[in-house]
């Protein structure tokens, strides 16, 4: 079975390149740039900086295959590996596919991915509702402001590992219109964080004494184990689960290139129906969802100035997804390690990551892309570009949080544990009457900033983005730098 797999895929690969090679060779391109042919390899150090995930450091590598270079920047073939991991604990074990020209007029994508995740953020349910407060997580040194609010350094953190196998095709339905199946499994594994192992060597954190931290690290919990201890995530899905799924869609795509769009446009509507084994199936966590986005690149100047802009939404059709699956962005096409939900450097950037957290929520972003200045290095094109951005996201469908039932569930874990309990208030936003505020649900989430681009041959594309986040309750800081790979759209 093995080597009839592997035969097959040798045949369609050979024919590929067969098929590539049709049309005549071109030396230039319009704008008299070399034309890029046969194979192309490319390594580098994976370093990176997240503001959310610290400091990455591991190693990438694409391979791009052009055939005759008819096509170009198009590729025939890309195959993509890296394996990372940042100062903040998570990693990435990734390797993708994508060739339109493997199976003749189909695009196809596979994608494997692991991303280990030992301090997963979690700021609670439907975004503004859910009080962020930064002293319970900064604890302050300087005896005359002491920090009597301080949980732990991992309170808004859990422990998440994430695991991803996607296959994805594409065939055409008329001109620029395509039908697109998907499918594919996740699996995640949630638990609290392990305050030792994140400790290390440094058994204490210096800054506080070490009595009271040892006592902090046996007694604390951190709000994801406050939400399930109140009931606001269900037993059932607190510790993770596998989920396949399959993916249905519609595309049109009139973009004049995949990677560096100059203009165009770019929209996909689908739905995608994802299961669920055991007791979660019991208890109706099978469920379908409904995306939709919407991508314009509209040129201001030639290919040097592109305004860009996309809006997107996502929503529960019918049955119950876990809390762990609403901070995942569904897609067509796996095309970037990360598709986290609201917040964050692949959604919003400046907002704290998954900062958001709904059943459905809907989002913008919008940029005026400038390549300022292009040169060759060797054999290899650049640009290098500037682009200004604005990224909004609200919730759409918020959790139905029982003020009633919080109080109960609260007012025990004030008897229970009173020193490593705060008040409701430091927990969520209530109003005059003592309950959560049901009219910060659907208020806007903002933030603005400014991007740099360094990019190769038109595919490879290093991104520097710096961000601040309109509202406090979003993000205190104003130095939010992200250093990824690509576009975020």
């Amino acid at each position: 079975m093995k080597r009839s797999i592997i035969l097959i895929f040798s045949v369609l690969f050979t024919l590929s390149l067969t098929a590539a090679k049709k049309q005549k060779v071109q030396q230039v391109d319009s704008l008299g740039r070399k034309i890029k042919t046969g194979w192309n390899f490319g390594a580098l150090p994976s370093v990176a900086f997240d503001a959310d995930l610290g400091f990455q450091g591991g190693a990438l590598a694409n391979i791009y295959y052009y055939g005759d270079g008819s096509q170009y920047p198009e590729y025939i073939h890309s195959l993509y590996a890296e394996a990372a991991y940042t100062t903040k604990r998570y990693g990435i074990f990734r390797v993708n596919y994508d060739s339109k020209y493997l199976i003749p007029k189909h695009r196809l994508t596979l994608d494997a991915t692991y991303q280990p995740d030992a301090m997963c953020d979690f700021y609670g349910f439907n975004g503004y509702q859910s009080l962020y407060n930064p002293d319970m997580h900064n604890w302050s040194s300087d005896s005359s402001k002491i920090n009597q609010d301080y949980q732990s350094r991992a309170f808004y953190k859990y422990k998440r590992d994430l695991f991803r196998f996607a296959a994805d095709i594409e065939g055409t339905i008329w001109k620029n219109i395509k039908w697109n199946v998907g499918v594919g499994v996740l699996g995640y594994m949630i638990d609290e964080c392990n305050i030792n192992m994140l400790n290390g060597k440094n058994e204490f954190d210096p800054n506080i004494p070490h009595t009271e931290q040892k006592a902090m690290d046996e007694n604390i919990e951190g709000l994801y184990e406050k939400y399930v201890n109140w009931g606001l995530i269900d037993q059932v899905e607190a510790k993770g689960g596998w989920h396949p799924y399959l993916r249905a869609g519609l595309t049109y795509d009139s973009r004049d290139q995949r990677t560096c769009p100059t203009k165009g446009i770019y929209a996909d509507a689908f739905f995608t129906y994802t299961a669920a084994f055991g007791e979660q199936a019991t208890k109706g966590y099978n469920h379908l969802q409904f995306n939709f986005n919407f991508r314009h690149y509209v040129p201001i100047y030639r290919d040097r100035v592109t305004f860009a802009y996309r809006i997107g939404t996502q929503n529960n059709i019918a049955g119950k997804s876990p809390f762990y699956m609403n901070t995942y962005l569904n897609t067509l096409f796996i095309q970037r390690v990360m598709y986290e939900g609201l917040g964050g450097a692949n959604s919003l950037r400046g907002i704290m990551r998954n900062r958001i957290l709904a059943n459905g929520f809907a989002y913008a972003n919008v940029e005026l892309r400038a390549k300022v200045a292009r040169f060759d290095i060797g054999r290899q094109h650049f640009y290098i570009g500037l682009a200004p951005f604005f990224d909004l996201g609200i919730i759409t469908q918020p959790y139905e949080l029982n003020t009633e039932d919080i109080k109960a569930k609260h007012a025990e874990d004030m008897k229970d544990n009173p020193k490593y309990t705060l008040p409701l208030d430091k927990y969520f936003v209530l109003d005059e009457n003592g309950n959560i505020d049901q009219s910060e649900v659907y208020m806007p989430h903002m933030a603005a900033g400014l991007g740099i681009k360094v990019a190769m041959n038109e595919n490879f594309v290093l991104s520097v983005d710096w961000a601040m986040a309109f509202d406090k309750q979003d993000n205190a800081k104003w130095a939010n730098f992200y250093i990824k790979m690509g576009y975020l759209f």
